[in-house]
Formats: structure tokens, sequence, C-alpha cells
């Protein structure tokens, strides 16, 4: 009669196997959550990357949020031994997602940034889908030599776990930009200007961006309401804001008092727009799709 273990020790890998499915769970966990955290705990900056990525402005705020819980919940299973095959499923499905969403998108994000992971720069290229395939196959082997995973319950309890921390990680960043007060002056043309008064539209761009520039030229056709003033700030190559503003026809005065306003709207894309009304932000934009952008602007009052 064969003993009453010996069929589930069947499943038990040799001692260099586990090793190996321990050192390529902790890669890959580290990975994703790590990436799921800087999604969750920066929504914003996190949707303005799926824009970028050709995601619809409309579907990107919940599409990070989301994408952040799954990646910092998958990292989480894979890391516990207990939960390792259901974790590597869950990273193997995304990545394989990732790489059909980027295949499929090839031709128009080619040499595009790919910020999928914090401080991990990568272009869109052939080299992204080596990285990606490395991260397959640390995910494969990991759940390949580790026990059947089970305990669903204690799984579920983690998702819940980590749904609330995005949750709470939202509504801070909520609160947050609707009580965050724009610097009391700043210097613009050379002069000192009130930013507490009225309504003022902040642009952060790169001159030499070619996406900033669309938006400066379609912005340069709005009927804009009398009493907005447009402040353009250059987050690089400032000697070209002279320039690019006369280029675009952006009825736009210029600052170089930059740092001061990233310090307070930490624009981490361009372009980047800030709508205040006395010194409070009314809305931030990342998205500048027609004709839903001129909309939102004029729902605020900015334009007629």
């Amino acid at each position: 009669m064969a003993h009453p273990n010996e069929a589930s020790a069947l499943w038990v890998p040799a001692g260099w196997k586990a090793a190996v499915s321990h050192i390529a769970a902790f890669l890959i966990a580290l990975l994703f959550i790590i990436a799921g955290v800087w999604k969750i705990t920066d929504p914003f900056g996190a949707a303005a990357r799926l824009v970028e990525a050709r995601v619809p402005a409309s579907l990107s705020l919940i599409g990070a949020v989301l994408l952040g819980v799954g990646e910092l919940f998958a990292g989480v299973l894979i890391l516990v031994p207990r939960y390792r095959r259901w974790g590597a499923w869950l990273i193997s499905a995304m990545l394989v997602f990732f790489v059909i969403y980027i295949g499929a998108l090839y031709d128009v994000l080619r040499g595009e940034e790919c910020n999928c992971f914090p401080w991990v720069k990568r272009a869109i290229g052939p080299g992204f889908f080596i990285g990606d395939g490395i991260m397959l196959a640390l995910a494969v082997i990991a759940g390949w030599w580790a026990r059947p995973s089970r305990g669903i319950r204690g799984a579920v309890l983690v998702l819940l776990a980590v749904a609330v921390f995005a949750g709470a990680s939202y509504g801070v960043h909520v609160t947050m930009k609707a009580w965050i007060m724009a610097p009391e002056s700043i210097t613009v043309d050379g002069k000192p200007f009130p930013l507490r008064e009225g309504r003022v539209l902040l642009f952060f761009y790169n001159p030499e961006c070619a996406h900033c520039m669309e938006v400066a030229r379609a912005m340069s056709t709005f009927q804009w309401n009398s009493g907005v003033t447009i402040i353009s700030a250059a987050l690089e190559q400032p000697h070209f804001a002279e320039q690019f503003v006369s280029a675009t026809g952006l009825p736009a005065l210029i600052t170089d008092d930059v740092e001061p306003l990233r310090e307070v709207y930490s624009p981490n894309t361009v372009p980047y727009i800030v709508a205040l009304e006395n010194g409070r932000v009314k809305q931030s934009f990342v998205s500048f799709e027609e004709p839903d952008f001129e909309s939102r602007l004029k729902a605020l009052g900015f334009t007629n």
C-alpha cells in the first residue's frame, strides 16, 4: 500500500528547484510590488502614463488604479509560497497582455518611453519585448517549481487589503488636490504676478515636445474668456520658451519660476495643465483629446 503522503509528495521540488523558485519569485515580486505601490500612491501620474500609451483618457485613472491593485496583489501572492502559483498565473497573464497590447500598437508607440515600472527607463522597441520575456520566464519558473496554491480565503483577504489601500490612497490624493494652494506670486515676463487672484491656466511643457506643440496650437484657437491668464512654464530648455510661444500662437505669458510650481504641482509628464481659480486647483489635464478637452475648459468657465 502506498504511503498516504506519497501522492502529495510528487509536487515537492528538489532542493535546487525550490531555491530557484524562491529567487525567481522574489525578483518578479519586487518589480510588481514596487510598480503596484507606485501606481496606487500616484494614481494621477500613472494615469498620465497610460494616456501616453494610447489608453482613452476617460479610462486612464480607473485603469491606473486597477492596474496598480492587480500588480501589487500578484506581487504579494507570488512572494508567499502558499499562493505562489496563483501569483505566477496572474503575473504571466498580465505580461502576456502587455506584450499583445504593445505589439498591436507597436508602429504608433515605437520609440516612446514605457515607464511601467518606476526608475526603469526603457523605450518601446525590441528591448521591451526582451525585458517582458525575461519577466515572464521568471514568473513561469517561480510557479512551475512551486507547490499547488491553496487557501482562497487568505488570497481574497490580501486582495481586499490591497483594494482598501488603493481606495484610501486615491481619497488622500483627491483631497490634497482640492486643498493645494498656489504660490502667492511668481515672476512672469520679469514682473511679479499674483496666482491667487482670478483664473489662471498653468501650461507645463517641453519646447522640443511635438505633442506639446500640437496642444499649444490647438489652444491658440480657443475662445478664452476675459480674465483668464495663461502662463507657460518650460520644464526643460527654457531658453526656447519665447520661440515656442511665438511659433504656436499660444496667447500665454512666460515664467522662469518653474521650480516653485514644480514643487507644488509635480508635473510628471508633458504637456500638463493646471486650471486655477483664486489659487485653488479646479482641474488638472493630462489628456487633450478633442472635443473633450475644450468642453471641460468651457465647463470650468475658462473658454466660451
